[in-house]
């Protein structure tokens, strides 16, 4: 279980992405990570098998479901607007420290942002290793779909701005702080089943234990 919860911040201000002024800190401020944002167990519905990955974006949380109506819950970052995508899909890759490389609709969505991925920039032929300042982070589970055994693009992985957690900024993967999402990648073996529930829909309904 993590508890260490001070970390240095760097990014965006949480006030600019939708959360609560009592969450705002200035850039280089040291950050505090709320407490409700730590990992806890919880109980949850009886008609969940334990060894499953359970997101709701309602409540910015993932769940890791365990034998007795038990659950392991973390607090995410999720995709913005209409980048998240629900559905049911599988652990296909674990990989630590991975290395990156945006998609072409992200490069085509902001240009200016990913400029170090076209033509003349660093990573124009290849991906950005993995290391500290990698948008994967840590660790990267690889989530694949059911139907056609392919990459579907979307990922649960690490983060060292814990300002993006609790609120919807990404390109449509969840993200976790880089000591939590280390934690949940030694719980997750390979073929996992995972569930992306619909945002403003029925997701695990849960008390706390």
């Amino acid at each position: 279980m993590i508890n260490r919860r001070k970390l240095l911040a760097s990014g965006l201000a949480l006030g600019a992405l939708g959360m609560s002024p009592a969450r705002a800190h200035k850039l280089g401020e040291e950050y505090v990570l709320p407490e409700e944002f730590m990992p806890r167990e919880v109980r949850i519905r009886d008609d969940f098998e334990p060894g499953v990955v359970l997101v709701d974006p309602n409540q910015y949380a993932l769940f890791w479901t365990m034998p007795g109506q038990k659950a392991m819950r973390y607090t995410v970052g999720i995709g913005r607007g209409n980048l998240y995508h629900d559905g049911e899909f599988y652990v296909g890759r674990k990989v630590e420290w991975p290395d990156w490389r945006p998609t072409p609709d992200m490069i085509k969505r902001s240009p200016d942002s990913y400029a170090n991925f076209m033509e003349g920039g660093i990573y124009e032929n290849g991906p950005q290793p993995g290391g500290i300042n990698n948008p994967l982070g840590a660790r990267a589970l690889y989530l694949y779909n059911v139907r056609t055994r392919r990459d579907t693009y979307l990922r649960i992985h690490g983060t060292n701005n814990p300002r993006t957690i609790g609120v919807a900024v990404s390109n449509g993967c969840a993200r976790l702080i880089n000591p939590q999402v280390e934690e949940l990648f030694a719980l997750v073996p390979m073929g996992t089943r995972v569930v992306l529930y619909p945002k403003a829909g029925a997701g695990p309904a849960h008390s706390e234990v």
